[in-house]
Formats: C-alpha cells, sequence, structure tokens
C-alpha cells in the first residue's frame, strides 16, 4: 500500500512557529516506523505547501493520513476536501489531539476514518485490513463514517509498552532535517521518552488523551534511540520529562557511560526541581542547556484556578537552581483574560525581578478537550478554532479587547528589551505577533 502522511501549512497566528522554532512531525515518523511494510511518504506542508498536488500526483497513494491540533482543523478538512477532488478512492484517514477530543468535528464527507487517541498500533491494524481488503469495525479506536454518521468501534486500550514501539522513522524526513531548529539550534531532532501526566491542570488536555495514565520508555530504550540520532541538538518533546526521577537518574548515567555529546532542551516541572536540584547538575553536566517551565502564574490564587497542584515558592525555587546551574529557563506564563492594565504590568515586572529573558506569555485558552472548555464553553466568543492559539482571546476580557492586546504587545516588549536581550526576540517573531493581532483589527 501507498500511504502519504501529512503534516498540514503553519497557522501564522501561532507565535514563533516557523519563526522561533520548527519540531519535526514526530508523530508522523512514529505511525510511518509502524507499518515499514508498507511504502510511505511524510509531506511536512509547513516546508513543502506548493508540492501537494504534485505530490498526490506523482505518488498517488492508497491512504492519505493527516495529522494536526486544533488550529489546524480547517486546514486538515481543506487538505481532506483536496485529496477527494483528486480521487475518491483513496482512503482519508485524520488523529491527533483534536480529533481525538472532539471527533464530530471531523464528521465530513471527505473525511472516511478518525483516529481516536494514540495512534500507532491503530493505524497500523487499520492499514493491514485495508490491503486485505476487511472492514474496520473490530479494530479498537476508530471512528468510521457511515451513512452520513461516525459509527464508533470499541475503545482502544492505551496500556502499551513504550518499549515495543518501534523508533521515529526519520529517514522519510531525511530532505527536511536541516529546517527544524530552536533559535541558533539547527538542525534539531525530537525525542518522545514518555506519554501521558499524573497531574489534572484543568487548561490542560494531554492527560486526557492517555485518561489519566503516565507511560514511560526504559532507560535503556532512550538511549539506544538517542545513540542513533545524528543532530547534536536534542528535543525532548513531552511534557513532564523529569517526573520519574529514578529513570532520568538512569538514562544520565547512560548517556555518560556511552560518551553520547548532545545539547538539549527538555520540559519540567518547578516542584520536581526543587525535590531534586541534583538533577539539574547532572543533566547540566551531560548537555543541557535549556529547560522549559510552565510557570503560569506569579499568583497562588491563579495556580490553584488552574488546578495546578504548585506554587509560586516552588517556582521561584526552581528558577534560583536553574540560573545556579547556568541553565537557560524558558518560563510560560498563562495571561487570564480578566487581566487589568495593572496585572499586565505587575506580571513584567515579577519577570524582570526574577531575570527571566526568555519568558513565553499566552493567553488562557480552553483547548477542547480540558476541564476549563467545559467550564468556560457557554462564555467562548467564538468558535473559530483558528483563534484558539493563545494569542487571540476566545473568552470576554475585562478591558476592552483592542486595550487588552495593545497591553499583551506591551508584556512582550518589556520583557524582552527591558533586559536588552533582544536576540531572544527576534523581529520577526515581534512582527509575526504583531501581524497575527492585525489580522483580525485587534491592534
Amino acid at each position: 500500500m501507498k500511504i502519504l502522511l501529512i503534516q498540514p501549512p503553519i497557522n501564522p497566528n501561532i507565535i514563533g512557529v516557523g519563526t522561533a522554532y520548527l519540531t519535526e512531525p514526530l508523530a508522523l515518523e512514529i505511525i510511518a516506523a509502524s507499518i515499514p511494510e508498507h511504502d510511505v511518504k511524510i509531506l511536512d506542508m509547513r516546508i513543502e505547501e506548493s508540492v501537494f498536488e504534485k505530490e498526490l500526483a506523482d505518488f498517488k497513494p492508497d491512504i492519505v493520513g493527516i495529522t494536526g491540533y486544533t488550529t489546524d482543523v480547517y486546514k486538515i478538512i481543506d487538505i481532506s476536501k483536496k485529496v477527494k477532488s483528486y480521487d475518491k478512492k483513496i482512503l482519508t484517514v485524520v488523529g491527533g489531539h483534536h480529533a481525538t477530543m472532539l471527533p464530530n468535528d471531523f464528521n465530513k464527507e471527505s473525511i472516511d476514518i478518525i483516529v481516536i487517541g494514540e495512534g500507532e498500533i491503530t493505524f497500523r491494524e487499520l492499514v493491514n485490513a485495508y490491503a486485505k481488503k476487511q472492514g474496520f469495525s473490530y479494530i479498537s479506536g476508530l471512528a468510521i463514517r457511515n451513512n452520513g454518521n461516525p459509527v464508533f468501534t470499541k475503545p482502544r486500550d492505551i496500556n502499551i509498552d513504550l518499549d515495543k514501539m518501534p523508533y521515529p522513522n526519520r529517514g522519510l524526513t531525511k530532505k527536511y532535517r536541516d529546517k527544524y531548529f530552536r533559535g541558533a539550534w539547527r538542525p534539531v531532532a525530537s525525542m518522545m521518552t514518555s506519554k501521558g501526566c499524573p497531574f489534572r491542570c484543568n487548561f490542560c488536555a494531554l492527560w486526557k488523551v492517555m485518561k489519566g495514565k503516565y507511560l514511560s520508555r526504559s532507560p535503556e530504550s532512550v538511549v539506544e534511540e538517542l545513540s542513533k540520532i545524528e543532530e547534536k541538538y536534542i528535543d525532548l518533546a513531552e511534557d513532564n520529562f523529569l517526573h520519574d526521577i529514578k529513570r532520568v537518574e538512569k538514562i544520565y548515567e547512560l548517556i555518560k557511560k556511552q560518551n553520547i555529546n548532545k545539547i538539549y532542551k527538555l520540559y519540567a516541572r518547578s516542584d520536581t526541581i526543587v525535590k531534586h536540584p541534583d538533577i539539574i547538575k547532572k543533566w547540566k553536566e551531560i548537555g543541557t542547556e535549556l529547560i522549559l517551565i510552565g510557570l503560569e502564574s506569579f499568583r497562588d490564587k491563579e495556580l490553584k484556578e488552574l488546578n495546578k497542584s504548585n506554587t509560586v515558592k516552588n517556582n521561584e525555587s526552581a528558577i534560583r537552581i536553574l540560573q545556579k546551574n547556568n541553565v537557560e529557563i524558558a518560563g510560560y506564563f498563562i495571561v487570564n483574560p480578566n487581566y487589568t492594565e495593572e496585572d499586565f504590568n505587575a506580571l513584567a515586572e515579577y519577570v524582570l525581578k526574577m531575570n527571566l529573558t526568555q519568558p513565553v506569555f499566552t493567553v488562557l485558552t480552553p483547548l477542547p478537550g480540558t476541564d476549563l472548555y467545559r467550564e468556560k464553553f457557554n462564555e467562548l466568543t467564538t468558535n473559530n478554532y483558528e483563534l484558539f492559539d493563545f494569542v487571540h482571546s476566545v473568552l470576554p476580557t475585562k478591558l476592552p479587547k483592542e486595550k487588552f492586546y495593545q497591553c499583551f504587545l506591551e508584556l512582550y516588549r518589556k520583557c524582552y528589551t527591558d533586559n536588552q536581550v533582544t536576540f531572544l526576540m527576534p523581529q520577526k517573531v515581534m512582527n509575526q505577533f504583531i501581524s497575527a493581532l492585525s489580522n483580525t483589527g485587534r491592534i
């Protein structure tokens, strides 16, 4: 079978994507690796948007699989329509976070099947069944369009052994590899060593996708994959890499033992760093240069409202530990739509006081599938998924919208110029930010 896997084009409103960073389509590489007996291609339309029709004509796929997030919904549907316009016999399959959380959004004539949940096993079974001209009703984790309505199969069991999953097929993105980057890091390879999260933040759907479970790969599996990666720069992409301290201790030991020389970026929670400061020293020793932390707020009251299960005290202690070890911090903050001008100013002052040189500010966004989405659904000011981009507010703002966005933009300007580190906010990123808001007449 010929299978074309597609990463949709960039949503220009997602700040930083394509200007400050671009990660490889890891989910598609993993899916591709699960079907080695088939002829698979990956089309990254973030890089090669214009060749889509030519790729269809030249490759003539039997199956087209498309993934994406909430902001990609309309692009995914548009791609599926173009596929069916080219050849109605092509089986179109859609997966990803949004497809899992709100599969009915893809109940379209141009989409044959929706994969719900993790797709490595599901997609392999689907492809093999299609190759044998079998039906799909026995395959768990699907929504199959039938007479205009989705028919759901049995839910997929998520108790899988991640060590038995194949490594991503990075060879399928060979022609794109030098386009994947983060700042001055180029090229960057991404890795996923765990799935899920044991925490219950109300703005996050990650733990919902995995039904509250946390699964991880063995240290040996992680280091074996790492040893096969050519790139110097490594993006450890899961949201809570340091969660299992014994595991990351063992990974550290194996990396040292095998003398693997890489530079790492990873995600971590501040409370984990505070409980285990020695792990930061160790991972700095083997090449960790950047750690992303969801600080979320500078107020305990707001952290509680987000169900973050953390404190400002932990955040500040973690910042000091990282700074002491010369590890760069990308600190993520959530801007509540109810912020006043005084709140914006207070947040800017806090960031400067803590000497955070890479702050990232996102507008509180109730993503589909989250507890926050259910709680705030009746307050949504738009159902346009392209605006669920962490820049536009899809909830009512206390300030007039224009003033809110002016304050939001000024927050970035203050925090990236007052510290005299303008190289961390390239002009093209700031232009992207301004353009995203200008497109809707907000500034």
